[in-house]
């Protein structure tokens, strides 16, 4: 009985993880979303120059994707996901600190590589760990996370950037790196990785290329994906405007 209890606490620890962990890359996301015009004012640049600042979050994602992904899948996931949070809620804070233009793009791309790293690594932790008949509808909730974020943005911009400005929303940002320590008090290593984690690289290396062709596949659908999703809704504020 104690066993179940401890497995149902693991799981439940671990998918409020990795929701409060996609939320919040979310939020600071989209902060730059809702406060773009105001960003572009202070930098004297047309809002298409600081638009480019997203292009290139998205654009590094699939590098931190890549580069985490490899390392959960070496190391285990616990330790590359604590990174990450405090990472990407470390480069938050310095974009809220950019002294220019060229500084915020430059910590725009570096939050992209955290943004990347934070689903894959959050998301599989937390599958892992939840039981499998209930990977399905867990897997919906865990994604609705990102949602949330953009909720708290708006409602964040709202309060705060008519008041104070929009570096201070960037402050609140750094917020996530608290939730490294949950990650490391409550959360347990995942018992699928250690059960099936690869020895070394070249054997990882193989164990992917072995799946070329479902990478590929997956790689072309999600591509899809986000251009339908960034490209319909990342400019909706400033079209409001």
């Amino acid at each position: 009985m104690n066993h179940l209890q401890e497995q149902s606490d693991g799981h439940r620890a671990a998918l409020v993880a990795g929701f409060l962990g996609w939320a919040f890359v979310a939020f600071d996301f989209f902060l730059v979303v809702v406060t773009l015009t105001a960003i572009a004012r202070e930098f004297h640049r047309p809002d298409k120059a600081i638009a480019l600042s997203i292009a290139l979050t998205l654009g590094f994602r699939p590098v931190g994707a890549l580069i985490f992904g490899l390392i959960a899948d070496r190391y285990g996931r616990r330790p590359p996901l604590m990174f990450v949070l405090v990472f990407y809620s470390v480069i938050e804070v310095l974009s809220g600190l950019a002294p220019n233009y060229a500084a915020f793009m430059v910590l725009r791309s570096l939050f992209g590589i955290g943004m990347g790293a934070q689903w894959g690594v959050g998301a599989s932790l937390a599958m892992e760990k939840v039981p499998p008949g209930r990977r399905g509808v867990l897997s919906g909730l865990l994604q609705e996370g990102y949602a949330f974020g953009y909720l708290l943005a708006a409602i964040c911009s709202l309060v705060v950037l008519p008041r104070w400005g929009w570096r201070p929303l960037f402050f609140i940002g750094g917020l996530p790196a608290l939730l490294a320590l949950f990650v490391g008090f409550r959360v347990k290593e995942s018992e699928v990785w250690k059960s099936t984690r690869h020895e070394s690289w070249g054997q990882l290396g193989r164990a992917i290329a072995s799946h070329w062709r479902l990478f590929l596949f997956l790689l072309m659908l999600l591509t899809m994906m986000n251009f339908v999703s960034h490209g319909t809704q990342d400019m909706y504020p400033t079209f409001l405007e």
